[in-house]
């Protein structure tokens, strides 16, 4: 006889874990699993990638160094950028500094301003005490130091105040630094549009310049002038060719070239262009008196044109009065023409100021060859 065994029917919910058949701890610990993006591949989106701690390690170093890398491009990159960009601003002059006084020269330039003959300094250096300097000088580096470029006045007055003060604050100015190597042209263009704004340059300053920057480049005078005063008027230029002239025939005698009128200067040239030869008397004059002030020296050249002016009217009394003059139709404009015993007069609209003495000298003698004998 069989015993029969009692049958209870349980039903049980099966969780998630069951009905799975995997426990959540395996299903966390499941290993990471990479995308293949190839149709049709069987363990598409099913294979797993082990990564051990070795190359999990040259992983993260790889990225970091792909960083580094692109941060030090970065790096470059900004540092060329101010590189250009510092070249940019000193090219310009608004490179800035604070520079000792004691170790700018100003040796490199002829400058039109000569020490001690500035009259209006004690004003400039009231206005650098009372509200500093606004304008810095501009200087050139150099191998011991730094040359003056532009600023000779403002150099001069933080010296003065230097010494007369003792502070110590005005043994240092602000510059402007230039690039190295600028031709000497270029240095002497920018001093003198600087000063062409200053009402009180005299011409026989500006004509000083001119006379030093030809013998610094070996061009004539005039050319001189023209390159240097391009922005000048035409009258302007003219007149400076002419004081330029006056201050060669005096041979360096000249002590207060700043202080000549205009009108003075223009008489001193109109008598000696009419006789050369007066050049060596205006040169022993200047020498034989003792020159101690700018009055002095006025008073020189005063005294040569009132005895040219005696000597002038003895010979001319002596020589005839014909006169005679014609008019002359040309390209540029109508030519005047006054010829009288000892001179042709010339008048026409052109600069003839302009022309170097070698083409002067062609056409005078063009002109004279063709006169009769």
């Amino acid at each position: 006889m069989v015993k029969k065994r009692n049958v209870f029917d349980i039903d049980f919910d099966l969780d998630a874990e069951e009905a799975t058949g995997v426990s959540a701890e395996v299903e966390q610990a499941a290993p990471e699993t990479k995308s293949i993006n190839v149709q049709g591949h069987p363990l598409q989106n099913t294979q797993p990638v082990r990564r051990g701690p070795m190359a999990s390690a040259i992983s993260e170093t790889a990225d970091a160094n792909s960083e580094r890398v692109r941060a030090e491009a970065k790096i470059r990159i900004e540092n060329d950028n101010l590189a250009y960009e510092h070249v940019r601003l000193k090219k310009l002059g608004l490179i800035t500094d604070l520079l000792p006084t004691d170790e700018i020269k100003v040796t490199k330039l002829i400058r039109d301003r000569a020490d001690g003959l500035d009259t209006d300094l004690q004003e400039l250096k009231a206005s650098i005490l009372a509200i500093g300097l606004s304008n810095p000088i501009r200087v050139e580096q150099t191998d011991d130091g730094y040359e003056l470029i532009q600023g000779f006045r403002r150099l001069m007055a933080f010296r003065e105040i230097a010494a007369e003060t003792n502070d110590a604050r005005y043994t240092q100015i602000p510059a402007s630094l230039v690039p190295r190597g600028e031709p000497i042209e270029d240095l002497y263009r920018k001093m003198v549009d600087e000063n062409l704004v200053r009402k009180d340059i005299s011409f026989g300053e500006m004509a000083q310049l001119a006379l030093s920057y030809a013998a610094d480049t070996g061009v004539d005078v005039s050319d001189a002038v023209s390159e240097l005063y391009a922005s000048a008027r035409k009258q302007k230029r003219t007149y400076i060719r002419q004081f330029a002239r006056v201050l060669s025939s005096a041979e360096g005698s000249m002590k207060h070239v700043d202080a000549i009128p205009r009108a003075l200067g223009l008489d001193l040239y109109k008598q000696l262009d009419q006789d050369a030869e007066r050049a060596g008397v205006l040169v022993a004059m200047l020498r034989a008196n003792e020159v101690k002030s700018a009055e002095d020296e006025l008073k020189v050249f005063r005294e040569f044109l009132a005895s040219g002016r005696v000597e002038g009217t003895s010979k001319t009394a002596r020589r005839s009065t014909a006169k005679t003059s014609l008019r002359l139709a040309r390209p540029e404009g109508e030519a005047k023409v006054t010829a009288v015993d000892g001179r042709i007069e010339l008048r026409l609209n052109r600069d003839f100021s302009g022309l170097t003495k070698a083409q002067l000298q062609r056409g005078v003698e063009a002109f004279l060859d063709t006169l009769p004998k």
